[in-house]
């Protein structure tokens, strides 16, 4: 998975993105997490609006994943990103874990002083999303999970042994460029192609082998069924990254759940933008309108 979403995360910083200008990111700040570490986190919207926290994919960060959803929703939504651990200006641990990660959102959370959120996540977000619900299910009012599966293909020995070695070949290259600086990060008044670049570039490629190995021990398929808050699927139909048919695994475990369609690859949230907000817009819009009348049991 992780050699496959690198090719299509280089076609997408090469791609000029004219719809979406790089004027419309919200400003963000670095936050500290209480006993965790410091990750840099944004926060748009009206403050009394529903929360929902926007969860990247792996080798992004959460601007680079999400830029170009976020003006369509923060009119009525509160919209959170951070940057997971080892990617942009994340949490810097020993380990890369999503369940980590997960945790790291429901500490965001607790800083920013929300109770409840929807939890979107694309990707690797998406199974970081099902890891919020798991271990903190008093906080998560609905899921949206996109372009992702309960299980991720870097499980396969196989792959998990494509992703060390890429990593090994890419981490010379990467201690040979310039590290990029906090400034150059927030500089969004460059054309959205450098931008987008130099947010690619924050995540350290020498830890795709990590990486590979902290997505294969995620596996949600033994506590699908036990999901019990509105959840939708956001399928991308034509994606070879996650399968159709392994996105159709959530549909198909987890009670209730409503799919919904976009006419794309694995990197549609960015390279087919106008094609995957619609179909995202409308399954948050479902999924907060169901957990409206949908009074929680887990207080």
């Amino acid at each position: 998975m992780i050699p496959e979403f690198l090719s299509g995360a280089a076609r997408a910083v090469r791609h000029v993105f004219k719809p979406y200008p790089a004027t419309d990111i919200p400003e963000g700040q670095m936050l500290d997490l209480p006993g965790r570490g410091r990750a840099y986190v944004t926060d748009s919207g009206p403050r009394d609006a529903p929360a929902v926290f926007l969860l990247h994919s792996v080798l992004t960060t959460g601007l680079l994943c999400w830029y170009p959803t976020i003006p369509a929703i923060n009119d009525r939504y509160r919209v959170i990103t951070l940057d997971a651990r080892w990617h942009g200006r994340g949490i810097e641990s020993e380990n890369f874990d999503l369940r980590d990660c997960a945790d790291d959102v429901a500490a965001v959370a607790d800083v920013l002083g929300i109770d409840r959120f929807v939890a979107a996540g694309f990707s690797m977000g998406g199974g970081i999303a099902q890891l919020v619900w798991r271990r903190h299910p008093e906080r998560v009012s609905g899921l949206v999970l996109c372009s992702t599966g309960p299980f991720f293909s870097t499980s396969d020995p196989r792959h998990q042994r494509s992703s060390q070695r890429t990593g090994r070949i890419l981490a010379p290259l990467y201690r040979m460029l310039p590290r990029i600086s906090d400034k150059s990060l927030d500089k969004t008044t460059s054309h959205t192609s450098v931008w987008a670049l130099r947010q690619f570039f924050s995540t350290p490629l020498s830890h795709l082998g990590e990486f590979g190995n902290g997505l294969g021990r995620f596996d949600s398929r033994g506590w699908l069924d036990e999901i019990d808050v509105p959840t939708a699927v956001v399928v991308s139909t034509r994606d070879r990254v996650v399968e159709p048919e392994r996105q159709q695994l959530l549909l198909d475990g987890i009670p209730g759940s409503q799919r919904f369609e976009v006419d794309g690859g694995h990197a549609c949230c960015v390279l087919g933008a106008r094609f995957f907000i619609p179909p995202f817009t409308d399954a948050l819009d479902a999924v907060t309108a169901d957990a409206a009348v949908r009074p929680s049991t887990r207080r």
